[in-house]
């Protein structure tokens, strides 16, 4: 059995927890299965699948090989497509932050399922750096500072950020009108699991970046978590504007330092590779791409 199709009955046995019922699917004798996903084993040098007399179930090398033999055949089987000029199909996973995609993705989005009809986009949101290649990711949009990272980055533009506080919060400490009024302030702790730390308040003083990393009674490691806290007047916060535009309005939250700029954050769209992109990858990452060149964060 050539290496594509033992890659097919390796994905067969993996879904179906069976050498039998994969075999009868693809209409081949077990035994030839069997003898395919041990010439795999020997030929990665590393055991692939656990096997009882009940079950068979991947090892954890063996996930990861399932999830890049199904890429691998997908993109064949998209790109025999493509070269008879038919539409890209098949699902499309996508990570993005929730309110990130309801306020800027969502509206836009069945402009996009329009055209591609036969594609079924999955959202998936997550606070934590995702590992793409392994959870089987397509398009991965983050705000913030990246890390270091193979992946392939295209920048989408900068989002706005605020400085707020709840009204009985500034009225318990005051209103800051300059950073030095901020040495009696607390702020709503908020811990990045991605840089594995506590993040301080940021703001530009003349062209020059200055941290303040104040005391705090809670800290957070979710962005809900972090504007509630500062709704129930736990101190300061810097969000996205874009998301509190209600609060604002409302007078829920109010706004300290505006002269004080926030510096913006980046806003980036990371996929795994520049020469493997599928075809439901390509007309998405072209589309996102276009979205936010007409329709600019700002």
């Amino acid at each position: 059995m050539d290496k594509l199709n033992a890659m097919s009955a390796f994905i067969h046995v993996v879904e179906q927890q069976s050498f039998t019922k994969a075999a009868q699917i693809l209409n081949l004798p077990r035994s030839t299965l069997t003898d395919a996903i041990k010439q795999l084993e020997t030929q990665l040098n590393t055991r692939l699948l656990f096997r009882t007399t009940r079950q068979v179930r991947p090892t954890d090398e063996g996930q990861i090989y399932y999830e890049r033999c199904k890429y691998i055949l997908s993109y064949i089987n998209e790109s025999d497509h493509d070269f008879l000029h038919a539409k890209p199909q098949g699902t499309l996973k996508i990570e993005v932050h929730g309110i990130f995609a309801s306020h800027f993705i969502l509206p836009k989005l069945r402009d996009f399922l329009s055209e591609f009809p036969q594609i079924q986009l999955q959202l998936t949101e997550s606070d934590r750096y995702v590992d793409v290649i392994k959870e089987g990711i397509d398009c991965v949009i983050r705000i913030g500072q990246l890390n270091n990272s193979e992946l392939i980055v295209r920048h989408l533009g900068n989002i706005q950020q605020v400085t707020l506080a709840s009204p009985r919060y500034l009225q318990q400490y005051g209103t800051p009108h300059h950073l030095d009024a901020l040495k009696s302030h607390i702020m709503v702790g908020f811990y990045s699991t991605a840089r594995q730390k506590n993040l301080p308040l940021e703001f530009m003083v003349e062209g020059e970046l200055k941290n303040y990393d104040l005391p705090f009674m809670i800290q957070v490691n979710g962005a809900h978590t972090y504007s509630a806290a500062a709704k129930q007047h736990f101190g300061l916060i810097q969000v996205p504007r874009y998301g509190h535009v209600d609060e604002l309005a409302q007078g829920v939250l109010c706004e300290v330092l505006p002269h004080y700029p926030v510096p913006s954050l980046p806003v980036s769209l990371l996929y795994p590779s520049k020469t493997l992109v599928s075809p439901r990858q390509k007309v998405f990452i072209e589309w996102i791409v276009q979205l936010f060149k007409r329709y600019p964060l700002g």
